[in-house]
């Protein structure tokens, strides 16, 4: 039997009080200095996705005849941001000196597209002056969004672990497999840990909606009001889905279903414990996990869109759900490696061996490669295509300064992992799965950062006391939750059908 031990205790609970003290100092220290250390009014441009899409339409819709108008700044407006219209005016015109008569003709039949161009033109040259530097409409400091978005980065993240458990538990039922059946209930220990930043992200929403914050610029006020000068008919045409309320709706709606399924498999599962000799509850367990992932097959792509992909409004990839949902997986996947080998070297699991971790250690290996595929395939095409409104979210990645935090994010999650479980061997030894967890969980972490902090603060990135505070408080929750869950019941089930074929496996 399992105890959940006073050294244990005093860590997970130092680690959540330390974690909330930073978090504190985090979400009052004032970051707009580092707006006005030399970054100026260039962060939101390179951030967000529609300064491609507003400069893009001046160059194509411009007459060749208008008059030069940027040269006078405006009173009141920002000197940087005046010479940055006064630059894309300039590029604008100097491209419309070598379009010929037929580029002006084929440019005039598509109606569709010169009337948009010509919308998103009038807007940033009526409304950039009174939108400050984000360039959605609402006049406010991006880097006032920072400890915002360095929570929503660790509710991202530890979510991952939780429904990356819950979904590997599911399966095991649901695909009926015998391995496993020895590991139960470490996975129902790290699945009932879900619904713990589930709301942490719907604090984050419902702060949103009263405009505390402005992580998703959708959220802005008048910026689906066609009479307000905000107004930006590409987001204001997502409205439908991108509502505060809808929104809201949503994030409750993966909480029920999302802690409601591991709290229902937990209890089955104690339940069963009890029953007579020979009797089971599995089939039960088989079908509640089959609808769980049904539902998961959906809400997991729905919520990845919701939290992470709408920060970047403009833009969209028919990839990210799964893209989002590999990288989550894998991470849960290397917990549970680092939680199995915890409970072995303490003799808590003696029914487990070295063939067990061994496939712990191949889905650690596998879904690397996988969430790899899908970086790439997402990443290729769209370099391939080379359409602006979709190179736009990997500008500032690629080539703005987040480029080496991008280029090391992918060493960590590929070549890193690789290298040290590529051999069977590897994946047997402590040393090398602990190495390889290291590198993944680092990695995994800088991922879900590169897809929020570009598009929630620009260029104010960094890390501090909201970034460590975020990730101390959320572990030391983790440990409290998942430790006090293995201490409640016995760590081997009592009655499950394929307890005896685990305690068997070999390969």
């Amino acid at each position: 039997m399992f105890v959940f031990t006073s050294k244990m205790k005093l860590l997970a609970g130092s680690l959540t009080l330390v974690g909330l003290v930073f978090l504190l100092i985090g979400f009052n220290t004032d970051y707009s200095n580092h707006a006005a250390d030399g970054h100026g009014g260039e962060h939101a441009a390179a951030a967000h996705a529609d300064e491609a899409h507003a400069v893009e339409a001046p160059a194509h819709e411009a007459p060749a005849d208008e008059p030069h108008a940027t040269e006078v700044v405006p009173e009141g407006v920002d000197v940087q941001e005046a010479h940055a219209t006064e630059a894309a005016a300039e590029e604008a015109h100097g491209e419309e000196a070598h379009v010929d008569e037929a580029h002006a003709a084929e440019v005039a039949a598509e109606g569709a597209h010169a009337e948009e161009a010509h919308a998103a033109e009038a807007h940033d040259a009526h409304a950039a002056p009174a939108h400050g530097e984000d360039g959605h409409g609402a006049t406010h400091d991006l880097s006032a969004n920072r400890p915002w978005a360095a929570f929503l980065v660790n509710s991202i993240f530890f979510l991952g672990i939780g429904i990356g458990a819950l979904f590997f538990l599911a399966i095991q039922y649901a695909a009926q497999v015998g391995w496993s059946a020895g590991l139960i209930r470490v996975f129902e220990a790290v699945a009932m840990f879900v619904g713990i930043p589930l709301l942490g992200i719907l604090f984050l929403a419902v702060t949103g909606s009263m405009h505390l914050h402005h992580l998703w610029h959708w959220m802005a006020e008048g910026i689906m009001d066609p009479a307000s000068a905000n107004y930006d008919p590409i987001i204001a045409g997502k409205e439908a889905y991108l509502n505060a309320p809808f929104f809201i709706a949503r994030t409750v709606a993966y909480l029920v279903i999302w802690a409601g399924a591991a709290y229902l498999l937990r209890r089955n599962s104690l339940k069963e414990d009890g029953l007579p000799k020979g009797q089971n509850m599995f089939f039960t367990q088989r079908k509640l996990a089959a609808t769980f992932i049904v539902l998961y097959a959906v809400t997991s792509s729905t919520s990845a869109w919701d939290w992470v992909m709408s920060i970047d409004t403009h833009w969209f990839s028919t990839l990210f759900g799964w893209y989002t949902f590999a990288g989550m997986f894998v991470t849960a996947m290397t917990v549970l490696n680092l939680l199995v080998m915890y409970l072995r070297l303490n003799n808590h699991l003696p029914w487990i061996n070295a063939n067990h971790q061994h496939d712990l250690g191949k889905f650690m290996f596998a879904f690397s490669v996988f969430w790899t595929y899908l970086w790439f395939s997402q990443y290729m095409l769209i370099w391939y295509s080379n359409i602006p409104e979709e190179v736009t979210y990997y500008l500032p990645r690629f080539k703005g300064e987040y480029k080496p935090l991008f280029v090391m994010m992918v060493a960590m999650n590929f070549i890193f992992p690789i290298l040290v479980l590529m051999s069977r061997d590897a994946k047997r030894i402590f040393g090398f799965i602990g190495l390889a967890a290291v590198f993944v969980l680092a990695g995994h972490w800088m991922d879900h950062y590169i897809m929020i902090m570009p598009g929630a603060v620009g260029y104010d990135y960094g890390f501090g006391f909201a970034e460590l505070g975020g990730i101390l408080f959320y572990a030391g929750l983790f440990l409290w939750v998942t430790l006090s869950q293995l201490a409640k019941a016995p760590l081997k089930l009592a009655n499950h059908p394929m307890l005896t074929e685990s305690e068997h496996f070999h390969q």
